[in-house]
């Protein structure tokens, strides 16, 4: 019980901090927030009593019984170390968070919202999803594109201790791998985050996450876990990986393609059915089960951007995570040099370093 009470301190301290420098418009998001961390942390048990629960599944036990070496693993690449991740919760809902992107129809633009202390940010994330739904048809009712997506895992950014959330263990064999790459970026947020550059922060967890996810097997001391091998683990990991790329290439096709077609000189009417037919076509070949629109789009270019620049600068630090970091901290030192906040194309800025 006193650690919940301390979190709920915490929490309604920061939630106080806020409320006294947020305008009436961000009042309403910020007290949801407050009222689902809260939740979050009364939910929340410590990984050791689910581990000694005879109610916990074998599955779920020989997961999270991996939680420590997947911290270690991530810290001899440079991450800092944390009390994060030594929680757990069972969450009610398919996603811990519901985010909501919007962009204006016929342009890469992206809406974005400004917060106190924290910054500004190209999306919002909802703690559930009716709340989320209401914001985006507001969103629509303004000519906007608009896109909500289940998310499966979050960082407060150090604000408080993030535990492991049911939604970030998927049901196929590929759970393991995607629990590795999932705890691997958001422990990325916790050791660098630059305020007011979405962008960069989601691009670098997800290429640091990316580049290191796969030594792990090779660093785990195990052999196998739940019935299955290293070797099955890996191969199931780098497949779900594999799709997850193919995707993202035609999203990049998609982007550029539409992003000319908005910049030509072609009537209004015509870009919106070039638009319609070239958005139609891209759901059709992925499958994809909700529509893909800008929105869908530009929250890509957020978590993708960048890729190549980041590995370059890996490669001039010797291939070595610790200078590599180092160098990224000149960044935190002087975020003037992104130019703007919520810079896109921060490439140049990386070859600088």
């Amino acid at each position: 019980m006193g650690r919940q009470y301390r979190n709920y301190g915490r929490n309604l301290a920061l939630f106080l901090i806020l409320m006294s420098l947020s305008s009436c418009s961000t009042v309403g998001y910020l007290w949801q927030a407050c009222l689902g961390q809260l939740k979050m942390s009364n939910r929340s048990r410590s990984i050791d009593d689910v581990l000694r629960d005879p109610k916990t599944s074998s599955r779920l036990k020989a997961l999270l019984s991996e939680i420590p070496a997947i911290k270690t693993y991530g810290e001899k690449m440079g991450l800092r170390p944390t009390k994060n991740y030594t929680n757990y919760v069972a969450w009610d809902d398919a996603a811990v968070s519901w985010v909501v992107s919007a962009c204006e129809p016929l342009e890469f633009k992206a809406r974005e919202w400004k917060f106190p202390i924290v910054g500004s940010f190209n999306y919002l994330g909802w703690f559930h999803r009716e709340p989320a739904l209401a914001m985006a048809q507001d969103l629509k009712s303004q000519g906007l594109d608009v896109d909500v997506r289940g998310a499966q895992a979050y960082s407060t950014l150090g604000w408080f201790h993030d535990p492991i959330v049911s939604t970030m263990i998927s049901e196929g064999p590929e759970a393991f791998g995607r629990l590795i790459n999932v705890v691997l970026h958001e422990s990325v947020h916790a050791t660098f985050y630059v305020s007011g550059q979405s962008t960069f922060n989601e691009s670098l967890a997800v290429f640091v996450a990316d580049a290191v996810s796969p030594g792990f097997f090779s660093d785990w001391k195990a052999e196998s876990l739940d019935g299955k091998s290293k070797q099955e683990l890996l191969k199931a990991y780098m497949d779900a990986e594999n799709y997850g790329e193919k995707v993202g290439q035609e999203f990049k096709v998609a982007y550029a393609e539409l992003d000319r077609l908005y910049k030509s000189d072609s009537a209004k009417e015509q870009k919106l059915e070039s638009k319609k037919r070239i958005l139609t076509s891209l759901k059709e070949k992925l499958n994809f089960r909700r529509d893909i629109s800008n929105a869908t789009l530009i929250q890509f270019r957020t978590y993708g951007s960048g890729q190549d620049e980041f590995k370059a600068l890996f490669q001039r630090s010797g291939n070595d995570w610790k200078e590599f970091w180092k160098r990224l901290e000149a960044l935190r030192q002087d975020p003037k040099r992104f130019k703007r906040e919520q810079n896109e194309d921060f490439g140049k800025v990386l070859n600088e370093l």
